[in-house]
């Protein structure tokens, strides 16, 4: 299960250095914890999960999110079983299908679940299985953290390259720093690059509904590292590119099919449209673990539909409650509410896509393809 473990006192909310998960072994047992990302900004309170069924309620609920970090934390959860004596085959179907249109959570719980079971095969031990399981999760997570380096690398060549002059000002959707990654995140840890380089002028920050994780997270993170930035509504996007105050568009991705189609948070197929009307390039940077072979289109990818309270309420740490969702109530008693998690961007509107093993540009399956040999090929040697 997962339980409130620690949270901070009083009323100062500057940012701390807390991990978003990390795995420890008390006394009573080992355990993952995750800063919960729903209390954020207002408070930093932590979960301790002791089981796979309270990190799917943890992941259900979008206190641990983010396609990297979700990866991350399907294998510590196959571990955490592991470790802890319970069915691991059990515990890795709930924690895979736990948000279907991630593929990266589904990749993090296969590795975990391989390495276990490879143990078993050559007539290991539960405990040496256990082991295993922990060990890929921890390869995993480190493997996340280079990842993320090496994307902030290729992509603010990239924006050197499509943006000579410098002074980028830069469109974010979503949440894609260190609250969804081993490291530094995906298309935040380009735009943090820049920033440290010198060269980022503004980071316009979508606030990103339902659950505004635009303004309650990536606010948070460019606070927390002196970045220029300004916080707008989604529906103001197009006004910034019509008055020409928008240089590149960096959003992440959730899901890559293999023709180059691409799944995030809802809100960035309209960017994608935008940016091409007005020339801006429009940039996706993600693992190549969220690109999916096995998913040959953007018709084919799963969009996880979510509550329809997400949309009809507001919630706020520390307010009141008074909705079926434990929200504000925003709207009439029984209002039906249409809310889909993520929207599919069609290859053709994407400019590059940015990984750790570089840029594809033009989004092709062929370049998909070749890159993601190229990335076996590196995990092989």
């Amino acid at each position: 299960m997962a339980d409130q473990y620690a949270q901070s006192g009083g009323k100062d909310t500057r940012p701390t250095d807390k991990p978003a998960i990390r795995w420890e072994e008390p006394p009573e047992g080992p355990v993952l914890v995750l800063l919960d990302q729903t209390r954020l900004p207002a408070e930093e309170v932590e979960l301790v999960c002791t089981d796979a069924s309270g990190l799917v309620d943890a992941i259900q609920s979008l206190a641990v999110r983010g396609a990297p970090l979700l990866g991350i934390a399907g294998a510590y959860g196959v571990a955490l079983a592991a470790t802890r004596g319970y069915d691991v085959g059990e515990a890795a179907n709930v924690l895979a299908g736990a948000r279907p249109t991630a593929v990266n959570l589904a990749v993090g719980v296969r590795r975990a679940r391989a390495a276990h079971e490879a143990v078993l095969e050559r007539g290991g031990s539960t405990g040496q299985a256990a082991e295993a399981a922990l060990a890929a999760a921890r390869q995993l997570h480190a493997q996340d953290a280079e990842a993320s380096a090496r994307m902030a690398r290729h992509g603010l060549a990239l924006l050197d390259e499509l943006l000579p002059a410098g002074g980028h000002r830069i469109l974010t959707h979503c949440n894609t720093g260190s609250l969804v990654s081993g490291g530094e995140g995906t298309a935040f840890a380009v735009a943090l690059a820049a920033h440290r380089a010198g060269r980022l002028r503004r980071l316009w920050v979508d606030e990103t509904r339902p659950l505004l994780q635009g303004a309650r997270l990536t606010a948070y993170e460019a606070a927390r590292n002196g970045m220029a930035y300004t916080l707008l509504t989604d529906n103001a996007a197009g006004s910034l590119f019509a008055a020409g105050e928008v240089d590149a568009v960096l959003i992440g991705a959730d899901r890559i099919a293999a023709d180059g189609s691409v799944a995030n948070k809802v809100g960035s197929y309209p960017l994608a449209v935008l940016a091409r009307y007005h020339h801006v390039p429009f940039i996706v940077v993600a693992p190549v673990t969220t690109v999916d072979p096995d998913t040959p289109d953007g018709a084919s990818i799963e969009v996880e539909q979510r509550p329809g309270y997400e949309v009809t309420e507001i919630t706020a740490p520390q307010v009141p409650v008074a909705g079926a969702g434990g929200g504000i109530p925003v709207a009439p008693l029984g209002t039906q509410a249409y809310n889909p998690a993520f929207d599919v961007t069609p290859p053709e509107l994407v400019t590059a896509i940015v990984t750790e093993e570089g840029a594809v540009s033009p989004v092709t399956a062929e370049s998909l393809a070749q890159l993601c040999v190229r990335s076996r090929q590196v995990t092989i040697s």
